[in-house]
């Protein structure tokens, strides 16, 4: 039997490397949310921000303590939807895999690429119940579209509307010669460890979901090799972006979907078997 949360939240933010905190969030409280999946990354913090409730979890939990692989997806998932989340801003760090999308820029990625191997499970629906969700567009394009116009507001932004994330399992880096693949064959933009299975697991949840990808660094095809001192210098400007652009995204999200814009609050009406 599934408990009413003592909260609702509006919104969820998943934060990725980096970002394990969410500056002014007011009227802090912190839950533990127990799930069919077991415990989420961390405890969900719930508060107001600009006028709206907001649930954030760091993905990889305080003190980033969990790899990509070993992430509890499903039960991170679970959570927010459970505090009554219908949009969910995912934030992660990633690589690149063009020479145009530099370190410190954001990606708002539009199409991913699965390349993990299967060891993570990808689904709510183990059995009993078949879905088969459409992942043609698998980010919500309603928000993708807040997203890019909040960032526009700011100038030391530099952000990309549209690009392709291959997900690999991790936690190692490619080799060279995978790199050149994901860049040369499968023509992606970015590669980043989590994307997969978040947001398939969002879209069966029915929650409009994207993802704000903060560029680190290049990936080895480009033979530039970085210091990790340069990744984190990059890093820790990126997370200081973010913290500044997520507020304004924030206020512009209204209080519904635009189902116009969007299906993925309707994604499982043609799913189910």
């Amino acid at each position: 039997m599934l408990v009413q949360p003592p909260v609702k939240i509006d919104i969820g933010i998943i934060g990725g490397s980096g970002l394990y905190e969410l500056p002014g969030i007011q009227k802090l409280q912190e839950l533990k949310v127990y799930t069919p999946y077991g415990m989420p990354s961390d405890n969900v913090v719930v508060g107001e921000l600009r006028g709206r409730r907001i649930g954030f979890l760091a993905r990889h939990g305080k003190g980033h303590k969990i790899p990509p692989h070993r992430v509890n997806y499903r039960a991170n998932i679970w959570a927010l939807k459970t505090l009554g989340a219908k949009w969910v801003i995912s934030v992660s760090a990633v690589g690149s895999l063009r020479e145009d999308y530099a370190p410190g820029d954001f990606v708002v990625p539009d199409q991913y690429i699965d390349m993990t191997k299967g060891f993570r499970p990808q689904t709510f629906f183990e059995g009993g119940v078949v879905a088969h969700v459409s992942m043609a567009d698998p980010f919500c394009e309603h928000l993708r579209k807040i997203i890019i116009e909040a960032a526009r507001e700011f100038p030391d932004i530099r952000l990309h509307s549209r690009g392709t994330y291959i997900c690999i399992e991790g936690p190692r880096f490619s080799t060279r010669a995978e790199s050149r693949v994901w860049k040369e064959v499968f023509k992606a933009d970015i590669i980043g460890m989590t994307l997969i299975p978040e947001v398939n697991l969002a879209c069966e949840a029915q929650l409009c979901y994207a993802t704000i990808a903060m560029i680190t660094d290049y990936d080895v095809w480009a033979e530039k090799p970085v210091t990790a001192e340069e990744v984190i210098k990059t890093m820790n400007e990126n997370v200081s972006k973010v913290k500044r652009l997520l507020p304004r995204i924030i206020e512009l999200i209204p209080s519904e979907p635009d189902e116009k814009q969007c299906s993925c609050c309707k994604s499982l009406e043609t799913a189910l078997l």
